[in-house]
């Protein structure tokens, strides 16, 4: 008993120490705690520490585990992932604790990405809020609801770059750029995993899908991908990296390939970059049947590609059990070696040591947590807020919005009372039920406005196509009528109101995991409603949700305003409302470019000239320059784009100086530009610092993206904003992937989008 005591007590003031950096005192104390305990275990033991298994909650894959009971008790998994609630996960940590030999606990994960009960907006949404506290504070409450279900490891933040826009996934990511990618997986990282784990309420994040997942080639999901590593590092990489600098405990290998190695066992990206080069000391899980998967890569049967993962750096194996059932042949045949095994065994012990599962295995499971944690009214309160900040103007002519709260509102579309759509994807752990519908969030915001309401269309005209999206708890509730029946029903209950607010758009399930699609306008029927509405003659709002940049030509030349609401979440219709009516003005930008049509893609604000670039003036044809016959190159919406209610003019950028020297330490030139709001409206303005070096070792972007402030402005108010630009933001991979700066002259730009902007000159020395 007073050894027991004597245990937990180190293992307390270890974890202590672990939740302010893990010092040389931590990391020894648990390296003897460790080694002692890997001393007791049997090979098998061993490789069940590498076996992760789905609960049945939940899951992203065709295959679910089996007879789970039994291989905890015969100490042959080291953890379960879509399993919640505190008493469930307590019996299933008990099976560990008290049936098996040794006794070691158990890992309880879940993807928990943009919200856990209460749902915040979709993290493409909500990247589109450009605002780091809001995010960390989202991840913040998604560890508090998740930990206090029990839940205490998410595989998020999902941080790869993603350009184009037919790739389902892009819904899950920050968008297009590196430097707000990076900002971004920061806040993300700090929010779930606070300042250690030494309070329950926090959570290990996992950073995914490591690399180069957004790249898969035709927007396809699970396709390969192929790029230089010049591009890599450069575009690719930097978010990852800066997501485990912020401390992310674990990372997890992507289902693509890279040099026409698959990521999962891939020993350049697992051991040589990201342990050798970048220093991560964590755990390396693999995405579900990740493993088992790489035989149809052609790779070779089960057992190889168990032993190509293991050896190249993949610790645990998720859901396909290849390492348990193959790698003791491997080992006994010499495939791999024990200390192989025994490393990754490690790493897993490691992370239970970190997380404070030997000191207590049940820290996690308090009822009364669960009973006053989730889903509160505080947490709703913050969600709303993060919605309304995630919405992008996109466009609104003649003032149309915002709406006054009276008269009469045609609210038509078939997203108008959906509840469950409004969570978007990967919203695994909520109550789609407890969602708030737009038609809700009118009548709670608008007061005396009379609503006529007509679904107008279907999601899809084709049925099959409705059937492929109406899926995980969120149902289209596809309307039998023909699609003419339903304009005609719809065009009368126009022509009753003073305005139509037209929900439309692509449901929650048309983006995410094995969403791709290759054509990204809204469906066809939609836009027969929205023509039949134009003609009414009556002012037309459309509300477009969406979890992807959308090809809307047509929509932008017709309707008079455009707002991208995304799925804002458990408080979605709320939110839209409160945009809607004026209550908020809306501050989102954009995130990822919005093409014109699907042949621009990819698409991105940061491409390279050509020899031979294009210099019309944007509209005309030029022979043999590099533009298309048939459309502009310029997108549709550029990175950064986002209107408001009222006007911000920007001031001509003003220097601290002229040079910027590379011999002395530190040294940094003060970018400024005086911001006025001088419309009509309190408002929130992103303000953002681009630079272009002009003449570089490799080729540059026209654009980079290297800073950005989001500031409150009072009607007529003022702000002079400041940007400390320094050597190392002019950094870049040169062709022998060496970190460098080069002297020379460089372009700087500040304005509110990536096309809109001011411009000034520099040198570097």
């Amino acid at each position: 008993m007073k050894h027991q005591l004597a245990l937990i007590l180190a293992l307390s003031t270890a974890l202590s120490l672990f939740a302010q950096q893990p010092n040389a005192a931590y990391l020894a104390k648990r390296e003897a705690y460790v080694l002692a305990l890997m001393k007791k275990m049997t090979l098998d033991e061993k490789l069940g520490q590498l076996n992760l298994v789905v609960g049945g909650e939940a899951t992203t894959g065709s295959s679910v585990s089996t007879d789970v009971e039994t291989k905890i008790k015969a100490g042959r998994i080291g953890g379960i992932f879509s399993v919640s609630t505190p008493g469930r996960i307590r019996k299933i940590q008990e099976l560990a604790v008290n049936q098996s030999r040794l006794k070691i606990p158990m890992i309880f994960g879940m993807d928990v990405i943009h919200g856990y009960k209460t749902l915040f907006p979709i993290p493409l949404g909500i990247s589109s809020s450009w605002d780091m506290s809001l995010i960390e504070k989202m991840a913040r409450i998604s560890a508090v609801e998740a930990t206090a279900d029990g839940i205490f490891w998410t595989f998020s933040p999902m941080v790869d770059i993603a350009r184009d826009p037919r790739w389902g996934r892009i819904a899950e990511g920050s968008g297009e750029d590196p430097y707000l990618g990076s900002q971004i997986a920061k806040a993300m990282v700090k929010g779930y995993q606070g300042k250690g784990y030494a309070q329950t309420n926090t959570m290990m994040a996992c950073v995914k899908h490591f690399a180069l997942y957004g790249a898969a080639e035709a927007g396809r999901d699970y396709h390969t991908t192929d790029m230089s590593k010049v591009r890599m590092y450069n575009e690719y990489l930097p978010p990852y990296k800066a997501a485990l600098d912020a401390g992310a405990g674990s990372i997890m290998a992507s289902f693509n390939e890279i040099d026409g190695v698959p990521a999962t066992a891939n020993k350049w990206l697992l051991t040589d970059l990201l342990r050798r080069q970048w220093g991560f000391k964590g755990l390396v899980v693999s995405d579900y049947t990740g493993i088992s998967e790489m035989v149809n890569h052609g790779l070779g049967d089960l057992q190889t590609v168990a032993a190509k993962a293991l050896m190249a750096g993949n610790d645990m194996d998720m859901v396909s059990e290849s390492y348990v059932n193959t790698l003791g042949k491997s080992l006994r045949e010499q495939k791999v070696t024990q200390a192989q095994i025994d490393l990754a065994c490690r790493r897993v012990l490691e992370m239970k040591y970190d997380l404070g599962l030997f000191t207590d295995p049940y820290r996690y499971c308090d009822e009364n947590r669960a009973k006053t944690e989730i889903f509160t009214t505080e947490h709703r309160t913050e969600a709303r807020k993060a919605a309304g900040k995630s919405f992008v103007l996109l466009k609104n002519n003649q003032q149309t919005l915002p709406l006054p709260k009276r008269g009469t509102i045609a609210l038509i579309g078939p997203l108008a009372d959906n509840k469950e759509n409004m969570a978007g994807t990967w919203s695994v752990s909520g109550d789609f039920t407890k969602c708030v519908s737009l038609e809700e969030g009118i009548k709670n915001v608008a007061g005396n406005v009379t609503i006529l309401k007509a679904r107008g269309s279907n999601i899809y005209s084709n049925a099959r196509l409705d059937a492929n999206v109406s899926i995980f708890g969120k149902p289209t509730n596809r309307d039998p009528r023909s699609d003419a029946d339903m304009i005609a029903e719809a065009v009368a209950t126009a022509q009753k109101a003073d305005v139509v607010v037209a929900a439309l758009g692509e449901a929650a399930e048309m983006t995410g995991e094995a969403s791709s699609r290759s054509d990204i306008e809204i469906p066809e029927n939609q836009r027969d409603l929205l023509k039949a509405l134009i003609k009414t003659g009556k002012p037309v709002v459309l509300v477009l949700f969406t979890g992807r940049p959308l090809a809307i030509q047509w929509e932008h030349d017709n309707i008079p305003a455009i707002l991208n609401v995304w799925f804002g979440g458990t408080e979605a219709g709320n939110a839209i409302a409160d945009v809607l009516f004026g209550d908020v003005n809306p501050s989102g930008k954009l995130s990822a470019t919005f093409p014109r049509n699907a042949g621009q893609i990819p698409i991105y604000y940061s491409y390279k000239n050509t020899g031979r670039p294009y210099g019309g003036n944007g509209v005309d044809f030029a022979k043999f320059q590099s533009n298309y016959l048939d459309v502009p190159n310029s997108p549709l919406y550029p990175f950064g784009h986002g209107l408001s209610y009222t006007k911000f003019e920007y001031s001509p950028i003003t220097l601290s100086k002229n040079t910027l020297s590379m011999a002395v330490p530190k040294d940094a030139i003060n970018v400024s530009v005086t911001v006025t709001n001088t419309g009509n409206y309190d408002g929130e303005e992103v303000v953002q610092l681009y630079i272009r070096d002009k003449v570089r070792s490799i080729t540059p972007p026209v654009k980079e993206l290297k800073g950005f402030q989001k500031i409150a402005l009072k009607k007529g108010e003022s702000k002079t904003v400041t940007f400390a630009l320094g050597v190392e933001d002019l950094k870049f991979y040169n062709g022998e992937l060496k970190f460098v700066a080069e002297p020379g002259e460089f372009l700087v730009f500040v304005g509110t989008s990536s096309s809109e902007v001011k411009e000034a000159g520099f040198s570097l020395k």
